[in-house]
């Protein structure tokens, strides 16, 4: 558990935790209303991976970092704010889907296996359409931060397909990778929140860096699930099969070991579905498990180490919860 900002009690934070969920509902059945369009079956499409459900992290930064105000905050512009970052995020969820060709997606048909590779396409573009129009409605400064935002993510996808370039460190890589794709958007969640809150620049920075801190640990131990977990809604070991280069295949990459080094090797040729069964077996035993464990703990220290520039109140405690819970899904498997 997360210790308490100074003065504010745990009563106090789950109050402010619960408060946040109640308010999710609410965002929970604008996110269904927004996307309803003209025609029927755009509507079913662009619902599909939100019936699903998630666990609507960005929405919470948006409401907890909006906590830090001293001042009455808008209601209208605190849940647009937080479907604007969700919007976002599921409409990148669509093309990722597409370019993974991913059988599934929390736990249900992805939309390409369902719909197919042009209509999710579309769907994605039309989802980010309607973040779009929300985040004019907003302001200027929302509108440039969502727009780098997403050049950040766009960026961070292709770096990803073409992989590091001669001389490049593949670990250093992959966390630049990760911190465009994922950091960017939790980053921006935070800062919006705060902004709807009308912090100062300083404090808008520190929420900032907390969330590329947490997006880091966040994704991190999301790619970890991968290989430890049987039961996040994905296919189990998809990274392996597709080649994907992952922490702790990069922390096996650097061993001595003639085993290890012959299981990297192996990963990158490509495996049959035998073959993913076992390397998952040896990594989920491996010593780079409790090694990538380590790396995302650090990152987690980072984002909680942020919250020190942010006055004290329920919201700080109740994100300190937030990266603990985020980041231990991995052992509780």
């Amino acid at each position: 558990m997360a210790e308490a900002a100074s003065g504010v009690s745990a009563a106090q934070v789950q109050a402010e935790l619960t408060r946040t969920s109640a308010w999710l509902s609410r965002v929970e059945a604008q996110l269904q209303a927004i996307v309803v369009a003209d025609n029927p079956f755009v509507t079913e499409a662009a619902q599909h991976v939100l019936a699903a459900g998630g666990k609507r992290l960005r929405p919470v930064l948006v409401r907890l970092a909006a906590q830090f105000g001293t001042g009455p905050i808008d209601d209208q512009s605190l849940d647009a704010a937080a479907l604007v970052v969700e919007l976002t995020h599921v409409a990148s969820l669509y093309h990722d889907d597409v370019m993974d060709d991913a059988e599934l997606r929390r736990g249900v048909a992805s939309a390409n296996a369902r719909y197919g590779n042009s209509v999710a396409i579309l769907t994605g573009d039309y989802l980010f359409s309607r973040a779009s129009a929300l985040v004019s409605k907003l302001g200027v400064d929302y509108v440039a931060l969502q727009a780098d935002t997403f050049a950040r993510m766009v960026q961070g996808q292709i770096a990803e397909l073409k992989g590091p370039g001669p001389g490049v460190d593949p670990m250093s890589h992959y966390l630049k990778v990760l911190d465009d794709k994922t950091g960017a958007l939790i980053a921006t969640s935070a800062v919006f929140g705060g902004m709807v809150a009308g912090l100062p620049q300083a404090e808008l920075d520190a929420l900032g860096r907390f969330g590329d801190a947490l997006g880091l640990a966040f994704q991190l131990d999301d790619d970890l699930l991968d290989i430890t977990s049987d039961t996040t809604g994905k296919r189990p070991g998809t990274d392996l099969r597709q080649g994907v280069a992952t922490l702790p295949l990069l922390l096996l990459a650097r061993s001595s070991d003639t085993a290890d080094q012959a299981l990297v090797a192996g990963i990158a040729a490509g495996l049959s579905d035998d073959d993913v069964a076992d390397a998952l077996a040896t990594l989920r035993a491996h010593p780079v498990i409790e090694q990538a464990h380590g790396v995302i703990a650090g990152y987690a220290a980072q984002a909680k180490a942020e919250l020190v520039n942010l006055p004290d109140c329920p919201a700080k405690s109740a994100l300190a919860t937030v990266v603990d819970n985020m980041t231990s899904r991995v052992r509780a498997v």
